[in-house]
């Protein structure tokens, strides 16, 4: 049974960072694409980054690009984002999932919340 969990999130001030960690079990995702996406409350789920099985592609919704950073260890099949210069308005639950995403991979997400 496939299985994500995701971890690192928490309540930060605008301006400060959060490392998210994504661990697969069950299968290994190393040969796929990965992403993070996030759902904010009262608003749809939305894309945020992705990054390709080597590694080597990587790509960002526009609001995050030069903040956030996607990166993976497929030896310890985990997908990581590193975020910087938060802001209120990236308060939401962080997701991570295939790319295009699976329905019956979405997992619990990790809650994120930056105050002004």
């Amino acid at each position: 049974q496939v299985q994500l969990i995701e971890s690192g999130g928490g309540l930060v001030q605008a301006g400060g960072s959060l490392r998210l960690s994504c661990a697969a079990s069950g299968r290994t995702f190393s040969n796929y694409t990965m992403g993070w996406f996030r759902q904010a409350p009262g608003k749809e789920r939305e894309f945020v980054a992705a990054i390709s099985w080597s590694g080597s592609i990587r790509y960002y919704t526009d609001s995050v690009k030069g903040r956030f950073t996607i990166s993976r260890d497929n030896a310890e099949n985990t997908v990581y984002l590193q975020m910087n210069s938060l802001k209120p308005e990236d308060t939401a639950v962080y997701y991570c999932n295939r790319r295009p995403p699976l329905e019956n991979y979405w997992a619990q997400g990790t809650q994120v919340t930056v105050s002004s």
